[in-house]
C-alpha cells in the first residue's frame, strides 16, 4: 500500500426530511445564492422545503445551470453574487450544480481572468465563498469531494479543477430527493457512480486489501440496486444505498494508498465537450474499450474484479477478464446506457478531433501508469466504435 493523507471535512446529513437542517447549517444573517439547474426542484417540492428552512438569512436564486455546467452561465452568476454582496451558496441539485457551484465560489474571489481557475486545474484558487449543498442525484460524489468540472461552450474545453477551498462545507442527502428523476438520469448516475469505484480498483495490485474489500462492497451495492431503482423508483431503501454508494465512491476513501486510471474519464470529457454525450454515457462506451485495450496490463485486477464481483468461476485468468468486460457491459446496457459509439450516431471520423482535444489539454499520459498516449487513444477509440 502506497503512503497517502486523507482528509474529508464535509459533513453529511443523511435521510428523510433533512433539508430543514439547513437552519443549523447556514450561518444566522448570511447572504445566500441558491443555485440550480432546469427548474425540477420547483415542480417536486425540493425548492419550497429549501426555502422554508432558510427564513434565519436573506436569499436570492439562481436558476438554468447545464448538464454540462458552462463557463458563461457561472460568470453570470458570480456578477449577480459581486452586485448583491452574497457571502454563501447553497446549491440545490446534482453534481453538475454542484460543480458549477464550486467554480462560482471560486471565481467570486479571483481577481485575475476566472479561466485561469480550470487552465491551472485549480492551483490559482486560493480561497472560495463557503457553499453547502442539498443533493437531487445520486451520481458524481461532488457532495463531498473538492472536485469540479466545467465546459466552456464557446471553444468546448470541458476541463476539471481541484481545490480544498470549494470543499462543501456540508451535504444534505434525503433519498427521497431522487424519487422523480427520468430514468435516463438514473441509469447515467448508476454508471457513473459505478465507474468511480473502477477507476480506483481496477488498476494493479498495492497490497491494499482494505480499499479493495471496500470498492468490491460499493459495486455489488450498486450491481444489486441500480436495475431496482428503475423497476422501483419510491423505493427508499434502493435510493438510499445508491445515494450513499455514490458519494463513498469519491470522497477520497478509496484512493488512499492505491493507483487511479480516469483515462475514461479524460477521454470521455472530450466526447462530451465535442458532441454533447451524457457524461455517464461516455464512460460506458469508454471503460470496456480501455479495458480490453489494456486486458495484458489490467489482467490480475480484471480477474479479482470478476471473480469476488461478478463471481466468475472460469480458471482462465484471461477468459475471466474478458468476461469481466462482457458483463460491464452488459450492465451498463441493462441500465439503458449504451456502450458504442455508434449507439450515439459517432463515427471513426470524430477520432482526430478527439485526439486533437487531447494534445490541446495536454492529456498525453493517461491511465494508472501514465503508458496512455493520444495515439493509443485513437485505438482505444477504434474499439469503441
Amino acid at each position: 500500500m502506497n503512503n497517502f493523507n486523507f482528509y474529508n471535512p464535509t459533513k453529511i446529513i443523511f435521510g428523510r426530511g433533512q433539508i430543514a437542517s439547513l437552519q443549523h447549517e447556514i450561518p444566522a444573517g448570511a447572504r445566500v445564492l441558491i443555485t440550480y439547474g432546469g427548474g425540477s426542484i420547483k415542480k417536486n417540492g425540493i425548492f419550497e422545503q429549501v426555502t422554508a428552512a432558510l427564513e434565519h438569512v436573506t436569499w436570492t436564486e439562481f436558476g438554468g445551470i447545464e448538464a454540462n455546467p458552462h463557463f458563461e452561465t457561472c460568470l453570470r452568476a458570480v456578477e449577480r453574487i459581486k452586485a448583491e454582496q452574497i457571502d454563501f451558496l447553497l446549491a440545490v441539485g446534482g453534481g453538475s450544480v454542484i460543480d458549477a457551484t464550486k467554480f462560482i465560489a471560486a471565481a467570486a474571489r479571483y481577481q485575475g481572468d476566472p479561466w485561469d481557475i480550470i487552465a491551472t486545474f485549480g492551483t490559482a484558487v486560493t480561497g472560495a465563498l463557503p457553499l453547502g449543498c442539498v443533493l437531487t442525484l445520486a451520481a458524481t460524489g461532488s457532495e463531498m469531494n473538492p472536485t469540479a468540472v466545467v465546459t466552456r461552450a464557446e471553444t468546448r474545453d470541458k476541463l476539471f479543477f481541484n481545490s480544498d477551498h470549494v470543499r462543501p462545507k456540508f451535504s444534505i442527502l434525503d433519498p427521497r430527493n431522487t424519487y422523480s428523476l427520468p430514468a435516463r438520469q438514473v441509469g447515467n448516475g448508476v454508471v457513473d457512480s459505478f465507474v468511480h469505484v473502477l477507476e480506483q480498483y481496477v488498476t494493479y495490485p498495492a497490497g491494499a486489501k482494505v480499499q479493495d474489500r471496500f470498492a468490491e462492497s460499493l459495486l455489488s451495492t450498486i450491481i444489486e440496486e441500480g436495475p431496482k431503482a428503475l423497476q422501483e423508483p419510491d423505493n427508499y431503501d434502493v435510493r438510499a444505498n445508491l445515494m450513499w454508494s455514490a458519494t463513498m465512491a469519491l470522497n477520497g476513501l478509496l484512493a488512499t494508498g492505491t493507483p487511479s486510471d480516469w483515462a475514461s474519464h479524460l477521454i470521455g470529457q472530450e466526447l462530451t465537450g465535442l458532441y454533447g454525450l451524457d457524461h455517464g454515457q461516455t464512460l460506458a462506451i469508454m471503460m470496456p474499450a480501455i479495458w480490453t485495450y489494456k486486458l495484458e496490463q489490467k489482467r490480475e485486477k480484471l480477474v479479482q474484479y470478476g471473480q469476488r464481483v461478478w463471481h466468475i468461476q472460469e480458471t482462465d485468468p484471461t477468459l475471466i477478464a474478458t468476461l469481466a468486460i462482457e458483463r460491464t457491459r452488459e450492465f451498463f446496457e441493462t441500465l439503458g446506457v449504451k456502450t458504442r459509439l455508434s449507439d450515439y450516431g459517432l463515427d471513426a471520423k470524430i477520432i482526430p478531433e478527439v485526439i486533437a482535444k487531447l494534445h490541446q489539454h495536454q492529456f498525453v499520459q493517461l491511465g494508472e501508469r501514465g503508458d496512455i498516449t493520444p495515439e493509443d487513444a485513437a485505438d482505444i477509440l477504434q474499439l469503441a466504435l
